[in-house]
């Protein structure tokens, strides 16, 4: 019988994100039919966190739910942004009436999802802000037809800082 670490290269952020949940069922539930990692027992009372991106470098996003930490994260394909309405459903799930930070990283896919979807999540009467990581100095050219600068690293710190607080 052949082994490999990848069984099916289509299904390896669903098994990735599967083998964290069975691995921690403790801390965290995966949603696959909604695309979203959650806590295992949802905060209340507090203002939602949540964040996001594309997959391929996990646990990050998902590995990073949690009590004093995140309460969805919202991974999209591999290196691709989550979907909008994949962003809303997160973005609603962490909300526990006091509204939801998103935080994001400067790729303009996940910039341009997570404004839609916070937009969408308003019209479901769910306050929403978002903290913009733009971090990374190698990307920012100081013109205006360069990507920017991204955000890279200091994601974790921002989902960190936040989530204690």
């Amino acid at each position: 019988m052949r082994r490999q670490i990848v069984n099916r290269p289509d299904q390896a952020t669903l098994h990735a994100l599967e083998g964290l949940a069975l691995t921690h069922p403790h801390l965290i539930a995966h949603d696959p039919v909604a695309g979203l990692v959650t806590r295992a027992r949802p905060a209340r009372d507090k203002v939602g966190l949540v964040s996001g991106g594309g997959s391929g470098h996990e646990p990050l996003h998902a590995g990073f739910v949690g009590t004093g930490m995140l309460d969805v994260a919202v991974p999209g394909a591999l290196f691709a942004s989550p979907t909008a309405l994949q962003v809303q459903a997160g973005t609603v799930a962490a909300d526990s009436g006091r509204g939801v930070v998103q935080i994001v990283k400067n790729y303009t896919g996940d910039v341009l999802n997570f404004r839609i979807a916070g937009e969408l999540a308003e019209d479901e009467a769910v306050l929403t802000e978002v903290v913009l990581v733009d971090d990374d100095l190698a990307t920012d050219r100081g013109d205006a037809d360069g990507p920017g600068r991204r955000g890279t690293a200091a994601v974790l710190a921002v989902e960190k800082i936040c989530g204690a607080a």
